[in-house]
């Protein structure tokens, strides 16, 4: 990764509306690869069963900017630092569970 220079130019911030978006229309089509009928939002697809996706430039409409996702964290807020290292697995993963061997029943006799 290389270093950011003392001079670089950061982008300045939009002073455009940010009004809110209409809503995500769901269109429907078929896969381009395995023909599987898909759904998507406003033109953009992906299909489950090949994994084909189609290039976002080919939507009906732009995509929204960071700055107009209402669930977008406040200025100067920074999303958490990951953990190098998986988490410990869950408390239920760790409770003994029965005991081994062969199963309790009525004893076959002699």
């Amino acid at each position: 990764m290389t270093p950011r220079p003392h001079g670089a130019h950061l982008p300045e911030e939009r002073t455009e509306s940010t009004a809110p978006l209409p809503p995500p229309e769901l269109t429907e089509a078929e896969c381009r690869r395995c023909g599987t009928y898909i759904a998507g939002l406003d033109g953009r697809y992906a299909c489950g069963v090949c994994g084909w996706v189609n290039d976002h430039s080919e939507g009906h409409r732009r995509l929204p900017r960071a700055d107009e996702d209402p669930d977008r964290p406040p200025k100067g807020r920074r999303r958490p630092k990951q953990l190098p290292w998986p988490p410990p697995p869950p408390a239920w993963e760790l409770a003994p569970g029965p005991a081994a061997g062969p199963a309790a029943g009525p004893d076959p006799g002699p």
